[in-house]
């Protein structure tokens, strides 16, 4: 496989420089999986999410898919989701989104690119439930990024309002749920002060997020 030589080459000089750090990093590694995070982020390649969050193999489970849609039919998300909050046990679940996502800017301009065409119709959906909101703002780049921010909020509302977070509550499992976005001129994420904590607490955050 020499078209992949460079790859191989790199994960070499990974191991070797982890191993030179930490010797038993790789058999502690192996031996458990133990996060208390759960990343819900975009398949963009210019967003790793241990890296911007410098956490280590282990240290975060991650689900990405394009423009980091939450949706109750993508079986493949939720049973992420249930095998981190069941399973894992985790706390924190972070939905990241970023500014100049291309699957939010071509649900934006209603570009046709094929099958992907189907899934960023949930993007659409988000824009026109804000639609009122996205036309008061002075040009197309600031409703672009809002609009990148309005689909993060949208997908933490999401996740808290599937069975297995909505369970996990009723269990009385201590389980956050974050709203975060990635900038890629300066490499530092933004809290965008939307965070569910509670069953009880969901009605409010809902309502509080539909007036933003």
């Amino acid at each position: 496989m020499p078209s992949l030589k460079p790859l191989f080459d790199r994960n070499r000089k990974w191991s070797a420089d982890i191993k030179a750090r930490d010797p038993k990093f790789f058999e502690r590694l192996a031996g458990l999986q133990s996060p208390d995070y759960l990343w819900i982020g975009c398949a963009d390649s210019r967003v790793p999410a241990n890296e911007i969050v410098g956490l280590l193999p282990g240290e975060l489970f991650v689900h990405r898919n394009v423009a980091n849609i939450v949706v109750h039919t993508d079986l493949n998300c939720l049973s992420v989701l249930q095998y981190a909050v069941d399973v894992l046990d985790v706390k924190h679940v972070i939905v990241c989104g970023h500014y100049g996502c291309g699957g939010v800017h071509a649900a934006m301009r209603n570009d046709r690119l094929g099958l992907i065409d189907n899934w960023l119709r949930h993007i659409q959906d988000v824009m026109k439930k804000h639609h009122e909101r996205l036309a008061e703002l002075p040009d197309e780049s600031a409703r672009f990024r809002r609009l990148c921010e309005l689909n993060v909020v949208e997908q933490v509302l999401n996740v808290g309002q599937t069975t297995i977070v909505q369970g996990a509550w009723d269990r009385g499992k201590a389980l956050e749920i974050h709203g975060v976005i990635y900038d890629l001129h300066d490499g530092l994420l933004r809290d965008l002060s939307v965070c569910v904590k509670s069953y009880a607490e969901f009605t409010e955050v809902y309502r509080q997020t539909a007036e933003r």
